[in-house]
């Protein structure tokens, strides 16, 4: 559980799950979710207006966009007006976890191509999560990303939404989440127990100091040999091995 004394930097720790929904997820997970929600509230300011986070990790396959889906899920859950933004213009994973078209898109609405009416990018699961798509392939998504369109288009969307989640590449492969960074209010980088490499990690965390990122803290993906359940002692392990990595803090164990 986070430190509230310890805002920034704090170490999330969910369940992993093949589900992708919260509505479908096993019950530690999805406890698991709602804490990193509480989390959030304790890093984020009440009165910030519209937050929009990015999700990402320092390689593939350490679940950041199943952890995109979830945390949007939640927070909408909550009551939350929540648009979901598949920011990985590379490798889109949402509109075929959510089983939606993946165009038109946030790439054809900074290239100009179309205009988004809001009430099409709504969800049927809840009237208040909102989904948008990546789009079509663009040959420069970095560059998209971290356009004066990018930062138009999100301004605008911040007047209708309380929270904005953005799924990104990870940071090790490709700069984007760090082209988009100066535009949102912060970055939460997902690790995958047994499979995120501590040089990646300690590299990714790097690229994001150099870059003055505002990093919120960390979501640990950790799967219990299928058990499905959360392990503290794994939890504590794990904590431990972070806790002085990189000089990159974490939150209490307890």
């Amino acid at each position: 559980m986070a430190n509230k004394n310890n805002k920034k930097n704090s170490l999330f720790s969910l369940s992993d799950s093949q589900k992708t929904l919260h509505k479908n997820l096993q019950f530690t997970a999805t406890e698991q979710y709602k804490l990193l929600r509480t989390n959030l509230s304790f890093t984020l300011p009440e009165d910030a207006g519209c937050k929009i986070i990015g999700v990402t990790s320092s390689m593939r396959g350490e679940g950041k966009s199943t952890t995109s889906v979830n945390l949007s899920y939640v927070l909408a859950e909550s009551g939350k007006k929540v648009l979901l933004i598949d920011g990985d213009l590379r490798i889109p994973s949402i509109a075929k976890k959510m089983r939606i078209d993946s165009a038109p898109g946030l790439s054809d609405l900074l290239r100009g191509d179309v205009k988004i009416d809001l009430m099409s990018l709504r969800s049927p699961q809840l009237p208040n999560w909102y989904i948008l798509p990546s789009g079509a392939l663009p040959p420069n998504p970095s560059e998209l990303l971290g356009s004066k369109r990018m930062e138009t288009a999100l301004r605008g969307l911040a007047e209708h939404f309380d929270f904005i989640i953005v799924d990104l590449p990870p940071v090790n492969i490709v700069s984007d989440a760090l082209a988009i960074s100066k535009f949102i209010t912060g970055l939460i980088v997902v690790i995958r127990e047994g499979y995120t490499e501590k040089r990646e990690l300690d590299t990714c965390i790097r690229h994001l100091k150099l870059s003055n990122v505002n990093v919120l803290g960390c979501v640990m993906n950790e799967t219990s040999s299928g058990k499905g359940y959360y392990s503290k002692y794994r939890y504590k392990r794990y904590y431990k091995y972070y806790k002085t990595y990189g000089g990159y803090d974490t939150a209490s164990e307890k």
